[in-house]
């Protein structure tokens, strides 16, 4: 644990840049660096700023520091059998709670557990003029309207440097099992849909082009009373399993091509979108190698109510994330300029235009 407090550096830093409105980009140990537009611009490392400030396991709440490893997280929440129930990926040894926040990335659990935005209590952050602020708090119900400190993840670092996050935990489940089917992806896809309107302890839920694979989790009675009505081959080590998947470290991923990540509703047919795909939150999510150019794919997407993020490889100087229209973008605009009024955080980061 690192007991300095490095806000008042942070701060004089943004400080800076706010009065000779340079542009900066925040960086922590850059594990997903790969998934964001490249920036040119000085950097304002937060990877100092580290340390668990409060963990209080008989309420399920830990608030650490941006900087603070991920896995110096998981393994104070170990000792007291919890965890970060979003299970977020951390695609590198080094991976730091605040870029896991500020990416907004979830795990294969996300649908049934609910997504790193469900669990974010409240946050302290500097905005674009240098001004310390804090939002929401340490406990589930703490204030009226809209929890402003939620805006935070996925916001990339566009609205503000995060400094100190605090999220609610869970216990972790007493019996985990993973039962695998050979489908093919329309047959897993129908299961999928069928499997998901059922009462099962069902925490993760996928199919990788040739199985299809069902984690359940929870009490010993109910696991197995679950495990007994499905059927299915048991999967000799599901944490391999599933951390391979979370990782993408499951053969799927090992290729150069351009990797889209798709959100659509899950029943969207397979055959709607040409490529291989990897389905994953029971049809939700989709991992995607196409022949579809940009625009092409985001149109298809579009057409089901989706869209089309271009998370790995390819152009990243491109438009990585599916763009906003209309409202929704003069919304995003005018929250960009009341937290950072000069648009000197992270620009360009989101989109070309933001």
């Amino acid at each position: 644990m690192n007991d300095l407090d490095y806000s008042k550096i942070l701060q004089d830093q943004i400080l800076e840049a706010y009065n000779e409105r340079q542009p900066i980009r925040i960086s922590g140990y850059q594990s997903k660096a790969f998934f964001y537009r490249p920036i040119h611009a000085p950097v304002v490392d937060v990877t100092a700023h580290r340390g668990i400030l409060n963990y209080e396991p008989t309420e399920l709440i830990i608030t650490a520091r941006a900087g603070t490893p991920l896995s110096e997280i998981d393994a104070a929440l170990a000792e007291h059998h919890q965890m970060l129930a979003f299970e977020p990926p951390y695609f590198a040894d080094n991976a730091s709670l605040g870029g896991t926040i500020a990416c907004g990335l979830s795990g294969p659990r996300r649908p049934w557990s609910g997504s790193a935005r469900d669990f974010v209590l409240g946050t302290r952050i500097i905005n674009g003029k240098g001004e310390i602020l804090s939002f929401g708090g340490e406990v589930m119900k703490n204030v009226a309207g809209y929890d402003v400190s939620r805006l935070m993840t996925g916001a990339m670092g566009t609205l503000g440097l995060l400094l100190d996050i605090s999220l609610k935990v869970l216990p972790r489940p007493q019996r985990e099992i993973t039962l695998s089917r050979e489908l093919d992806a329309k047959q897993a896809l129908q299961q999928m849909l069928q499997l998901s309107r059922q009462s099962l302890p069902i925490s993760a839920l996928c199919h990788d082009g040739e199985k299809m694979y069902l984690r359940l989790c929870g009490a010993e009675k109910s696991v197995l009373a679950a495990k007994k009505q499905l059927g299915g081959i048991e999967v000799d080590d599901s944490a391999t399993l599933w951390h391979g998947i979370r990782e993408h470290r499951h053969r799927f991923f090992h290729s150069e091509q351009p990797l889209w990540r798709l959100s659509l509703p899950a029943a969207t047919p397979i055959q709607a979108l040409p490529g291989k795909q990897f389905i994953d939150w029971g049809g939700a999510q989709r991992w995607l190698y196409t022949e579809l150019d940009a625009e092409a794919l985001r149109a298809k997407v579009s057409e089901y109510q989706g869209h089309a993020t271009l998370f790995r490889h390819g152009d990243r100087n491109s438009e990585i994330f599916h763009p906003l229209l209309g409202k929704l973008k003069q919304l995003q605009m005018e929250l960009k300029l009341a937290m950072d009024p000069h648009c000197i955080l992270n620009p360009t980061m989101l989109y070309s235009d933001f």
